[in-house]
Formats: structure tokens, C-alpha cells, sequence
């Protein structure tokens, strides 16, 4: 008796999409806050991982229950990567408690990677733009962490006195912004599991120190 050779399933289906500011993590629309619906019209597919609507930059989107939950869930340790806007120059001595790890009301965060951007990185413009008080200068540091607290950047680079201006996720794990303009989407095949646990993507940017 021959063996039948069952089809193999297409690779689960994802969604990049460059999230602009004032837009939920959500399809629906709440307030002052657009929904996704505004942007992608795709059926059967959902948030994977949430960014506050005052946050810009990369959103995942699935249909797959498995790897929505692979990126979403802190437990698999899946780095992602923030450019953050902040009030103030960050100096050696913020960098160095935001790797250490901050403490925080709701404990201490786990040791973190980051490092100044200088040149700053090119954005595009927000809508809004920022509120720069005048006089004090503003700096771009960039922040690879492996948790999902609620508004966690800000309150780290807070608590290490450089308040964030501007948010922009540019990668979970091997997934990046290049190539997206905000507003704009891609769909692709989704990265083999050993590579979303690796280190964090390189999206494109300047030279850091």
C-alpha cells in the first residue's frame, strides 16, 4: 500500500504595516484615534503585538494563531527595536542604566541594549509634529528590548531623565520597517522560528555611537 503525500500548508501569511501616530491597534476607530481599517483592507488577519496610538512605526499582522502568538508573547523573548526621540542629550551615564536595566513601579526592567543615534535618523515628518520647548536641545537614542509593558520605553527613558518626544518601533525580531512608507503595508512569508528568536534585525539607519 502506497503512502499519499498530504500538500504542504503555504507559510503563515504576515502583514508589515508602518504604523502613523494617532492610529490604534486596532481596526475599529476610538475618539480622536483612526483605526487600521483606514489602511488595510485584508480579511482574517490580526494584531500581532500592540503600539500605543501616540507611537509610530512597525505593526504585525497575522491569520495564523501560532505565530501571533510567537510574536506577541514576552516569554519568547522576540527583540524589538525602538528609535526614541527624547528631551535632552542622553549621555553615558543614561545609556548605561537603560542596559543595566531601570526600576520601575512595577519592578525592574530586564537589561536592555542601547545606544545614541548621531547623526539622528532619517524620519519622516509626524502629524503632529513634536512640542520642542525652546532652548533645549533633543537626541535620538536607539533601544532593544525583550519585554511588553505597558508604555515601557517611556517610562524607562523617563526614569533615566530624558523624557521621550517621539516613538518609532523599527523591528520585531528579523521583521524591519524598510521599504514602508507610514501608512503603507507589505505582506510576506513569515521568518523560520529560529530566526525570530535570534538577534534583533539592522534596519537601515545611520551610524550610531
Amino acid at each position: 500500500m502506497g503512502w499519499t503525500t498530504m500538500p504542504q500548508a503555504d507559510p503563515p501569511r504576515l502583514i508589515r504595516f508602518h504604523k502613523p501616530y494617532g492610529v490604534l491597534s486596532q481596526f475599529t476607530p476610538e475618539g480622536r484615534w483612526r483605526g487600521l481599517a483606514d489602511f488595510i483592507d485584508v480579511p482574517g488577519v490580526y494584531v500581532a503585538g500592540r503600539l500605543d496610538a501616540d507611537s509610530e512605526g512597525l505593526l504585525l499582522l497575522t491569520g495564523d494563531g501560532a505565530l501571533q502568538a510567537r510574536i506577541a508573547d514576552p516569554r519568547h523573548k522576540m527583540p524589538k527595536t525602538y528609535w526614541v526621540q527624547v528631551e535632552g542629550e542622553p549621555d553615558d551615564a543614561a545609556l548605561a542604566a537603560l542596559r543595566a536595566g531601570v526600576a520601575l513601579k512595577d519592578g525592574p526592567t530586564r537589561p536592555a541594549q542601547a545606544r545614541r543615534l548621531d547623526p539622528p535618523p532619517k524620519v519622516a515628518p509626524r502629524d503632529p509634529p513634536i512640542r520642542e520647548r525652546r532652548h533645549i536641545p533633543t537626541g535620538w537614542i536607539e533601544l532593544v528590548i525583550r519585554e511588553g509593558r505597558n508604555r515601557q520605553v517611556r517610562r524607562m527613558t523617563a526614569a533615566v531623565g530624558f523624557p521621550t518626544l517621539r516613538l518609532i518601533r523599527v523591528a520585531i525580531g528579523p521583521y524591519t520597517l524598510d521599504g514602508l512608507a507610514p501608512g503603507a503595508w507589505a505582506a510576506e512569508e513569515a521568518a523560520p522560528l529560529s530566526r525570530s528568536r535570534g538577534a534583533a534585525a539592522r534596519p537601515s539607519r545611520p551610524s550610531a555611537r
